[in-house]
């Protein structure tokens, strides 16, 4: 008989308005955005499996208005943590609202967030990523490198599996290396895909985004992504939904699509 050895939780680390400058400006997670704007919600993941605390992203980090890194120390704090018990780090992507949270500068200089954490990131992701002339902007770019520098860095193939229960895909779509990170340990499954599927409300809308590297492969992978969650039962982790971030796929009709159960 298996007996429960993994918990995860959602990190919520508040709700915002994004308009096409960019910035996450905070509203209420009941509100709706600016006109012309995305709602974003971050959720990053904690997922506690044996000896491992493991954090799927990480947040925006002080790369947003009124935000810092102390919002997922204080958060992690309620699951009686502390940064420094944060054994792996992955990352679906490499966008600043996912990894952001990896390091601040609240004490005047750059300051890794986790530091005995090792960081999984897409191989030719952080390569693309580390060879541009600019990660966004100045502020940036110094954090990108100051990660390269320091940061304990496992680069992961396109088809990867670090450990007996995490393996990671390339999906594409989003970004040109955007990964799905999927964990199983024989009696639970947890599927997080970045911003492929990044909330319960895409589940049954068929869309194309124009954030997306590549939206006609975002479509194919959240497709392929929701038949696999269904029939395999993997919760799903909406890393971007604002109220219920973990959810399960109960049932499918063709005309109606999936149904969807809140955790």
């Amino acid at each position: 008989m298996n007996t429960k050895t993994i918990s995860a939780h959602a990190l919520y680390e508040g709700t915002f308005s994004v308009g096409l400058d960019k910035k996450f400006n905070r509203i209420d997670r009941n509100d709706s955005p600016a006109k012309g704007a995305l709602k974003i919600s971050l959720n990053p993941f904690l997922i506690q499996s044996g000896n491992k605390n493991i954090l799927f992203d990480v947040g925006i980090g002080d790369f947003g208005e009124g935000t810092s890194t102390e919002t997922i120390k204080e958060n992690l704090a309620e699951y009686g943590l502390t940064e420094y018990e944060i054994t792996d780090i992955f990352a679906s992507h490499l966008h600043y609202d996912h990894i952001g949270g990896l390091a601040g500068r609240s004490s005047g200089f750059w300051e890794l967030t986790f530091p005995d954490a090792k960081l999984w990131v897409s191989k030719k992701g952080w390569k693309k990523t580390i060879e541009k002339e600019e990660y966004y902007d100045e502020e940036k770019t110094q954090f990108i490198h100051f990660l390269d520098a320091k940061a304990d860095l496992h680069l992961m193939d396109d088809e990867d599996q670090p450990y007996p229960e995490i393996t990671v895909q390339k999906i594409g779509g989003h970004t040109e290396f955007s990964q799905v990170l999927l964990l199983d340990d024989g009696s639970q499954k947890y599927m997080m895909a970045g911003d492929v599927l990044a909330t319960r409300g895409e589940v049954n809308r068929k869309f194309a985004a124009k954030y997306d590297f590549d939206a006609n492969q975002s479509m194919l992978a959240r497709k392929q992504l929701l038949k696999r969650a269904y029939e395999e039962q993997f919760m799903l982790m909406g890393y971007h939904d604002s109220h219920h971030p973990l959810f399960m796929l109960t049932d499918y009709d063709e005309q109606q699509g999936y149904k969807i159960e809140a955790i």
